[in-house]
This record gives C-alpha cells, sequence and structure tokens, in this order.
C-alpha cells in the first residue's frame, strides 16, 4: 500500500511517500496512525496530517469517518493539505 504525501505533508514527512506491507484491507484511521508512527521525529508532521484530506485510489473521502473507509491492498493514499490561492 502506497501512501503519498503532498507539500507540508511531504516535507514534515521528508519523504515524497511510503510504501506499508498489509495483509489485507485496513482502515484509512489505521493507515494514518501507521504514517504517524513512521514519522514520529518529526514535530510537525502529525498535526500537518491531521489537517489533510485524502484521496483513496482516486476517490475523496470528504466528511467519511477515516475508521469506516476501507482501503485494500495495493491502493495508493494521497494526503493532500489545504491549498491556498487559485
Amino acid at each position: 500500500m502506497t501512501l503519498r504525501y503532498w507539500a507540508s505533508a511531504r516535507a514534515a514527512a521528508g519523504v515524497e511517500q511510503d510504501v506499508l506491507e498489509v495483509a489485507g484491507a485496513v482502515s484509512l484511521a489505521d493507515l494514518a496512525a501507521r504514517a504517524r508512527a513512521l514519522h514520529a521525529s518529526s514535530p510537525r508532521f502529525g498535526d500537518v496530517l491531521g489537517t489533510c484530506s485524502a484521496l483513496v485510489g482516486d476517490r475523496p473521502v470528504g466528511a467519511a469517518d477515516p475508521a469506516a473507509v476501507r482501503v485494500e491492498p495495493g491502493q495508493t493514499v494521497e494526503f493532500l493539505p489545504p491549498f491556498a490561492g487559485g
């Protein structure tokens, strides 16, 4: 499973993406917790991740409860911080 970070999330993580091994479908909340654990040494990462919207594949998660959003093995999750400008 690939987790991609954009803009300030990428800067806080220090990497563009992480690849996680999973045995089956997991929740978006579980993946976010694993990402926070991977980047626990970054003082900003958890805060930035908390402001991000997410895409699972090409599907926006929107206001759905991350604990209820299932992510299948092989899917990509994109974490997008708020963007300013237009």
